[in-house]
């Protein structure tokens, strides 16, 4: 809440959305620990990785390695240096923007801890009601064409997801199926 405040993070990227994708990231979690019994030690990467995931992203702040050393300092007596580093490297590298220009970072062990946040971000993004709302709250676009904007925004990006095989756990294909079907992006 903290770096909400500080940095101006409206409602479509604060805690609530935090909150979401934690949610989605321990039901994948979940999913995937029989299978990967090693997800047991990256528990905590994960779970701090969902909740930190938008504190340094570019659409708030113009210095992304200032906010990192901010929540490094904020995070130090939770987590060991390592583990931040490892956090770091998840949320630096998870965006749509950045995968779709680099692709996917190879961070070794933590791979599947990876794909398992920038999944559960995903899924939080069929809620085309946060890309009304961003578009009101940061660039002051009137409603109309903030739902304009959040429907060419769903054609060309979030129901491309599936086509574009951004998911790769079965749980995330499951649900994103499913959160497909059911967006109405046309909104009324």
């Amino acid at each position: 809440m903290e770096f909400t405040k500080k940095y101006n993070i409206d409602e479509s990227h604060s805690l609530k959305h935090s909150m979401e994708v934690l949610r989605f990231a321990e039901n994948i979690y979940n999913s995937e620990l029989g299978a990967n019994p090693f997800l047991l030690e990256h528990k905590q990467i994960i779970m701090t990785s969902a909740i930190l995931h938008d504190m340094c992203d570019r659409k708030y702040v113009s210095d992304e390695s200032a906010v990192i050393s901010e929540i490094r300092e904020y995070m130090a007596g939770f987590l060991t240096e390592y583990e931040l580093d490892v956090i770091v490297s998840i949320i630096t590298t998870m965006s749509y923007s950045k995968v779709k220009k680099n692709g996917y970072p190879d961070l070794g062990q933590y791979q599947l801890a990876y794909h398992i946040v920038r999944e559960a971000d995903l899924l939080a993004a069929y809620d085309i009601d946060r890309c009304i709302i961003y578009s009101m709250s940061v660039d002051k676009t009137a409603y109309t064409a903030a739902v304009e904007r959040a429907q060419l925004l769903f054609a060309d990006r979030v129901m491309k997801y599936r086509s574009d095989g951004l998911f790769i756990t079965d749980w995330s294909k499951a649900k994103s199926l499913e959160l497909h079907s059911l967006v109405d992006y046309k909104h009324t």
